[in-house]
């Protein structure tokens, strides 16, 4: 292969089409600025969360609020069957995710698309590239971000790199314009408005976006410097067109503390083995909310990013799968910056799930359609990940406070009224024991593989995290009643850019 290909892509200006620094012209400004709010409400409107709840969603909640509790004072007996499901279900799906995560990363596929070598693709023959960095208050990032973004290996003139600072943002605008920027970097000035949140950002940034392929990146990133060329391979390498291929993310500041250590575990456990588990199954993946390589012409077909969904990866994952287009999981991996504080953990947390009800919400407004879409399977699959998912998150705690209440009482494997209630409660509690089991087996397991083996003991843990998460879906509840598109911004601390030369 040329030789050339592997060169920093900082190294000469780029061939593709100029972005001003500054900002566009007022109507193409203003065009954009609309596109990017209005354009995927207008187009689609059954995809966009810019209406919180259909009708009938609504209509159902206000129903149940008002039934439930006279149905437990009629029929109690009933009722408690009814709870014990409902306590039981979420929890057992979660299980069921991570159990079957366990076995493929223990005897079956790996779910990880496979790569051509890089021998077999020339320059001449790669794509055109635009990565879309979206920025707010980075400024102490923006320095080692521009490494970063330089250390990519791919022809200078076939990518670039657009850098979406809030206007407003005087103090991120002005750390980048002093970090010695490539000539096919650019500082694209996203204009005030409403909601101000990261697809919004994206959107803008995507009308000035020239490249055949789109890739995100977050400010606090460090992409292996292989990368655009390994989507690349695993574009060029599957039988069936992907839509999107997903790189694996992980963290470098492992050792920053409890939360730090919980997070990484997470990571690894979630983008080395349950991701990749879900797209063995064929089931509909949920992306993340940075590295993400897309098919120019299949994001476009697909809308683009919901400026209305605070997890806009999440969302556009599942709305890529019901448009019947593929995402895949690559090997390579970008390192990130896990919250060190549990202030800023737990703001962080409450957006995401805020995000996947959100997302959830958006998805069955129509569930006939959906489960047309996506197929008998994957609807099941939809309905396993997002509503286990949530569901289990809230009735967590509720579970523990029932098992505490049985076990005060000498009953903890059964109820007095026996029967089916008993049933359902004990095949929740072996629910949950292998849950526990499996998310710690898969963080110890994936943490160890990624050299983490001073994070196997923080792996115990794993059900007091799970009891921290539930506080922040129930913080997420009243958030999305309350302000649906507010973003809790998470802050980034400067650091040192050490550029690794593949994953371990």
């Amino acid at each position: 292969m040329d030789a050339g290909l592997f060169a920093r892509n900082s190294a000469g200006g780029s061939s593709l089409s100029p972005v001003h620094a500054a900002v566009a012209d007022r109507p193409q400004q203003s065009f954009w600025l609309d596109q990017a709010v209005n354009g995927l409400r207008r187009a689609r409107p059954e995809f966009s969360a810019a209406s919180p709840m259909a009708p009938w969603q609504r209509r159902v909640l206000i129903a149940l609020s008002l039934v439930l509790p006279f149905a437990a004072w009629l029929v109690p007996q009933a009722m408690l069957g009814v709870a014990l499901y409902a306590l039981a279900l979420p929890i057992f799906c979660a299980a069921l995710v991570k159990t079957y995560a366990l076995w493929t990363i223990l005897a079956g596929p790996s779910g990880i698309v496979p790569e051509l070598p890089l021998a077999t693709i020339t320059e001449d023959g790669l794509p055109s590239y635009s990565l879309l960095v979206a920025l707010y208050r980075e400024a102490e990032v923006a320095p080692a971000l521009v490494v970063a973004m330089a250390a990519l290996r791919y022809p200078a003139a076939k990518v670039e790199i657009l850098f979406l600072v809030e206007a407003g943002d005087t103090l991120t605008r002005a750390a980048l314009e002093r970090s010695s920027l490539s000539p096919n970097m650019s500082i694209i000035t996203v204009p005030a408005g409403l909601p101000q949140t990261k697809p919004r950002a994206l959107n803008y940034g995507l009308g000035f976006a020239s490249g055949e392929r789109i890739a995100v990146y977050d400010a606090e990133d460090i992409p292996e410097p292989d990368q655009l060329l390994r989507a690349v391979q695993a574009f060029a390498a599957s039988p069936v067109p992907f839509a999107c291929v997903q790189a694996r993310l992980n963290v470098y500041n492992s050792d920053a503390g409890p939360v730090a250590r919980q997070f990484t575990l997470e990571y690894c456990a979630l983008f080395d083995a349950i991701l990749p588990a879900l797209a063995n199954l064929g089931w509909p993946v949920p992306l993340g909310g940075t590295s993400n390589h897309f098919c120019r012409a299949a994001l476009d077909a697909a809308g683009g990013w919901d400026p209305f969904n605070v997890t806009e990866d999440a969302d556009l994952g599942f709305r890529m799968a019901r448009l019947g287009q593929k995402i895949g999981i690559i090997a390579s991996t970008t390192w990130e910056e896990a919250p060190v504080t549990f202030t800023g953990w737990f703001g962080q947390r409450t957006r995401w799930l805020k995000g996947w009800m959100q997302t959830y919400l958006v998805h069955t407004r129509d569930p006939l359609k959906l489960w047309r879409e996506l197929g008998p399977w994957g609807f099941i699959g939809f309905q396993v990940l997002m509503a286990g998912m949530i569901a289990s998150a809230l009735v967590h705690p509720l579970f523990l406070a029932v098992l505490a209440m049985q076990c005060w009482s000498g009953s903890c494997l059964g109820f007095a009224a026996g029967g089916a209630a008993t049933s359902v409660w004990q095949a929740g509690l072996i629910g949950l024991g292998l849950s526990y089991a499996a998310a710690i087996a898969l963080a110890m397991i994936m943490g160890r593989r990624r050299g983490f083996k001073n994070l196997t003991g923080s792996a115990l843990c794993v059900p007091l995290y799970w009891l921290a998460i539930s506080a922040a879906a129930y913080s997420a509840v009243i958030e999305l009643c309350r302000f649906p598109y507010h973003w809790q911004k998470t802050a980034h601390a400067a650091r040192p850019v050490t550029i690794p030369a593949t994953a371990p």
